[in-house]
């Protein structure tokens, strides 16, 4: 296992729900963190606690290419080193095959797929230094199968997937291990409206960062690929 001492991950969307609990739990177990997130006040409140001197906290807007550069620039510069990357942020809509703006799709991609490409771009140059870096994309069974009618979503999500296999290819002799986390309902906002499932019932953030955690601690000779992660039986998985 890799230790964390030292090591700097990067965490977009890290504001609240699944990236606020990768952030936290990370933090607590030792690694230096650049948090990333729309609004940056919000962010440096949610992370407020004992670890101000391995927490970097940034604007990060998927949608604003800029961002991602100031973002990458700001945490070499406070740490001088980079050691993953969690893809995160993400949104979703009710964009279906029948119904649905062409801006809802545009806006869905900026943000699900567009955001974690350009970021892993700007990231790989110094993932590749290290030796052992890591690229965790935080996807969903809904890249694995279409249960739904949010076919925008599903879209964006299977695409990640293929961000993630593409990711591993180009970066396996550099020590770069990619990782696609694929969760099924997680008890965040996200989900608030949900009836399919109780919130006692779904994965709880603290746990999915537990699943994150692994995936960076992991040595490159027992990187995973893809983590599914559900709170029910599919027979189809």
């Amino acid at each position: 296992m890799l230790s964390p001492d030292g090591r700097v991950i990067m965490i977009s969307g890290a504001s609240r729900g699944i990236g606020l609990a990768i952030a936290r739990t990370l933090l607590g177990k030792g690694y230096c963190v650049s948090a990333g997130a729309r609004d940056v006040e919000k962010l440096s409140v949610a992370l407020s606690g004992p670890w101000q001197d391995r927490l970097l906290c940034c604007r990060y807007d998927a949608a604003d290419r800029s961002s991602h550069q100031a973002w990458v620039d700001r945490t070499n510069e406070r740490f001088g080193r980079l050691d993953g990357l969690v893809n995160n942020a993400g949104t979703s809509n009710t964009f279906t095959i029948e119904e649905g703006e062409e801006e809802e799709l545009d806006a869905l991609w900026a943000t699900n797929v567009k955001g974690p490409l350009f970021l892993t771009r700007l990231c790989l140059p110094y993932l590749k230094e290290c030796g052992s870096g890591r690229v965790i994309n935080v996807s969903s069974l809904s890249g694995k199968r279409v249960r739904n009618e949010n076919i925008a979503y599903n879209m964006t999500k299977h695409a990640v997937m293929a961000l993630t296999h593409g990711t591993r290819r180009i970066g396996w002799d550099h020590g770069i291990r990619a990782t696609a986390i694929c969760p099924s309902f997680v008890a965040t906002d996200l989900t608030s409206g949900v009836t399919k499932v109780s919130r006692e019932e779904m994965i709880d953030p603290d746990d999915f960062a537990e699943i994150t955690a692994l995936a960076l601690a992991l040595p490159n000779t027992a990187a995973m690929a893809e983590m599914l992660v559900n709170c029910r039986l599919e027979d189809t998985l």
